[in-house]
């Protein structure tokens, strides 16, 4: 079993930056592959970035490549989702996402656990 916890969301000005934490127990965290995904309001929950757990290759979104980064920390048990460049279209609340398949985790269905989501909030 695993469980996630994100942290790092808040109000921020266009423009500006966030680092979101994702923590994770579970002795096995460290074989899951983890990815972060956003749900505006009215809208589909999308995917935006993701690691693989044995690789630690990396996938984005096209909306938030070359201004999110993701990483993770395995001696923490921690993924992290640095977002510079905010715009007010990636305001959501944002899920971090565990999946212990082949998987890429570009995709939530690949999810097995999810966490219970952090708001962000982007103004002009």
């Amino acid at each position: 079993q695993v469980q996630l916890v994100e942290s790092g969301g808040g109000l921020v000005q266009a423009g500006g930056s966030l680092r979101l934490s994702c923590a994770a127990s579970g002795r096995t965290f460290n074989s899951y592959s983890a990815g972060w995904f956003r749900q505006a309001p009215g809208k589909e929950r999308e995917f935006v970035a993701a690691i693989e757990w044995r690789t630690f290759s990396t996938y984005y979104a096209d909306s938030v490549k070359g201004r999110f980064t993701i990483s993770r920390d395995s001696a923490k048990n921690t993924v992290y989702l640095q977002m510079n460049s905010l715009k007010r279209e990636d305001a959501a609340v944002y899920y971090c996402a565990a999946g212990g398949g082949i998987g890429r985790m570009m995709a939530d269905v690949e999810a097995d656990y999810w966490g219970q989501g952090t708001q962000v909030t982007v103004s002009s």
